[in-house]
């Protein structure tokens, strides 16, 4: 996938994390959705390109031109609109791979924007009711690494949830990775297309504790509730340590009877993360 990381900032923390919390809205899976997104962590006020708090949020999409449509829409409506905002690139800038936002988005100033160019990199300065919202005008984009999956099978419903809630926690401590999916948990995991036509996935019934009996499950005796973690990263390695950690933190917890993940016969996608591997040298 191609990736863009993004970094808000506001005067406070509190309005920092609103502005993440819009941007990164409906943002689970582009099966359904313009890119998948993320908060990847809060940065503290002095190492922001402006002094102040902020957070780092990163895209991912199947393109350059989708990932710039759609974080064009995704800073306007939600980061420009957010008070006091500001808005930098956070990836290093590759001709060949960059997109324009800044540029962008200025037309909203209405002819009154300006730009400013401080060490090379130009800014632009659009007019808004509270000031000016400050946008970088150049954001680098990287190819990356999309799906990164784990299934926990759990005696029970509560079990599980402990148990996904604590590998999320585990995996979301590695830099450049993020879950999409709400709280980083996955209820409606899914499999490679349907028998109605017009849909590309639907529920991976082999998982699905209800239909045992009626299709040919994947699940064991006493498993009785299935999570599934999704992980996107910047490269391969850091999806790697991020499906280790999950996977460490989620054996820690009673009632968790095995872990899997969608292999969906080895054809979706060209990087594969073998779980047993892991297991048996004991790291990624």
């Amino acid at each position: 996938m191609t990736a863009a990381r993004v970094v808000v900032t506001a005067e406070t923390s509190r309005w920092a994390r609103e502005a993440a919390l819009a941007a990164t809205g409906y943002a689970a899976s582009v099966i359904g959705c313009d890119t998948e997104a993320g908060l990847e962590r809060e940065i503290p006020a002095s190492e922001t390109p402006d002094g102040r708090p902020g957070v780092s949020l990163l895209f991912f999409a199947f393109s350059r031109d989708a990932m710039q449509k759609a974080l064009i829409n995704r800073i306007a409506q939600c980061i420009l609109t957010c008070p006091t905002t500001a808005c930098f690139n956070g990836l290093p800038i590759d001709p060949a791979r960059s997109i324009k936002i800044g540029g962008n988005l200025r037309f909203f100033g209405d002819g009154w924007q300006i730009s400013k160019l401080l060490d090379d990199r130009r800014y632009w300065r659009i007019p808004v009711m509270d000031g000016e919202f400050l946008c970088e005008d150049i954001f680098g984009t990287v190819k990356a690494v999309g799906g990164g999956n784990l299934l926990i099978l759990a005696e029970t419903q509560a079990s599980g949830l402990r148990a996904a809630e604590a590998a999320a926690a585990a995996a979301r401590q590695v830099p450049g990775v993020i879950l999409p999916f709400p709280g980083g948990v996955v209820r409606s995991g899914s499999k490679v297309g349907s028998k109605y036509k017009a849909l590309k996935a639907s529920t991976n019934d082999a998982y699905c504790p209800t239909l045992r009996g009626a299709v040919n499950s994947e699940l064991p005796d006493g498993v009785n509730a299935v999570y599934e973690l999704v992980m996107d990263g910047l490269d391969l390695a850091s999806v790697e340590r991020a499906t280790w950690e999950a996977m460490q933190a989620a054996t820690k917890v009673a009632g968790v009877r095995r872990l899997t993940a969608g292999n969906y016969g080895g054809k979706l996608g060209q990087f594969h993360i073998h779980l047993r591997k892991m297991i048996e040298s004991s790291s990624p």
